[in-house]
């Protein structure tokens, strides 16, 4: 997304906070921990998505309601979207793709990731099988429909990046906005975008239903490295820096829940989660598969909320190959994130 479109979007939130910014965040769902405990919001990119696991998760366990806190998430079909909602007040936190911090921070925003939850991304590009034999990487991408999550998303990101490192300039591709779940796999089989980027649980469902073939997997460090050229940190809580330093409290009892979510990933396999988390979380690739599913991309998620250190570099490479709004400009990393609260709850 250009810096003028994004900044109209900023723009138009702001003098509609009563509102909604867009037609996703009007249909998003709510899921809260209840009880009398410090109130705060959460705008997630995809609750029922498996990057975003932790935050779901951390409910289901109890683990807010024994930090005190009454945590209410909405669920937002894509990052962007979710951290429009947050600069324009609307909610406190954003369970997004990292990246958004810096993709921000060109645009004079301050942002910044208090946990780290993922260190791949753990998206894989899927294509529709009519174009198995034409497509055999993203070189050749040029002309083609491709879904992303929706415009500005971290899927759109790494689509334009993964275009220009293979030789297609990103203007000569489509980006499409399919979500994803039903409406991803929908387009494929309907041949409105040749090939799109997604995560589990969507994954083995396209492929359990023969609606897609994997083009690449960046479900593992080995294959994002591949792709990405290094580790790239992806799911995290990230925040207003206005917010952190004024919510310190807050943000540390956030942070507490998070690591004791990391800790219980690491220690529980698929099917103890699937008995854990709302059944249609697993209602379209079924019970067996999203448990499946889990435990062979276990990998993606950071066992302790730390900043993978060499990260943030990767992400800040990927985002200054193409993109218009962090391109050219001097980006401090340091502000994009902080162990600070992580630590202290070790």
């Amino acid at each position: 997304m250009s810096a003028k479109k994004l900044a109209a979007v900023l723009a138009a939130a702001l003098l509609a906070v009563a509102g909604c910014a867009s037609t996703a965040s009007q249909n998003a769902g709510t899921s809260s921990t209840g009880g009398t405990g410090t109130p705060v919001s959460i705008m997630v990119g995809g609750l029922n998505k498996q990057i975003y696991l932790p935050f779901m998760l951390a409910q289901r366990l109890g683990y807010y309601q024994k930090q005190g806190l009454n945590v209410t998430l909405q669920d937002e079909g894509a990052g962007v979207d979710a951290t429009t909602n947050m600069i324009a007040g609307k909610v406190d936190g954003v369970g997004g793709f990292y990246d958004h911090t810096i993709a921000m921070q060109g645009l004079g925003q301050s942002l910044e990731s208090v946990v780290s939850m993922l260190t791949t991304p753990g998206e894989v590009e899927l294509c529709r099988p009519e174009v198995r034999g034409q497509i055999h990487s993203p070189a050749d991408w040029a002309g083609r429909n491709l879904g992303v999550t929706d415009l500005g998303s971290s899927t759109d990101f790494l689509t334009q990046y993964l275009a220009q490192k293979n030789g297609v300039d990103p203007a000569k591709i489509h980006r499409v906005g399919v979500q994803s779940g039903a409406t991803l796999i929908g387009a494929l089989q309907h041949g409105n975008v040749d090939c799109a980027m997604t995560t589990e649980p969507t994954v083995s469902t396209a492929l359990a239903q023969g609606a897609a073939f994997i083009l690449l997997d960046m479900r593992s460090a080995a294959g994002t490295k591949q792709q990405l050229g290094g580790e790239y940190p992806a799911t995290s809580l990230y925040m207003t820096t206005k917010y952190v330093d004024s919510h310190p409290d807050v943000v540390q009892k956030l942070v507490n829940a998070y690591v004791e979510a990391l800790k219980w990933i690491q220690e529980h396999n698929g099917a103890q989660l699937a008995e854990v988390m709302p059944a249609d979380y697993y209602a379209g690739p079924g019970k067996d598969a999203y448990a499946k599913a889990f435990d062979n991309e276990k990998g993606i998620y950071n066992p302790t909320g730390i900043m993978p250190p060499d990260g943030p570099k990767t992400n800040l490479a990927v985002l200054q190959a193409f993109n218009p709004d962090v391109k050219g400009k001097q980006i401090d990393l340091a502000k994009t994130y902080t162990d600070r609260f992580v630590k202290a709850a070790h």
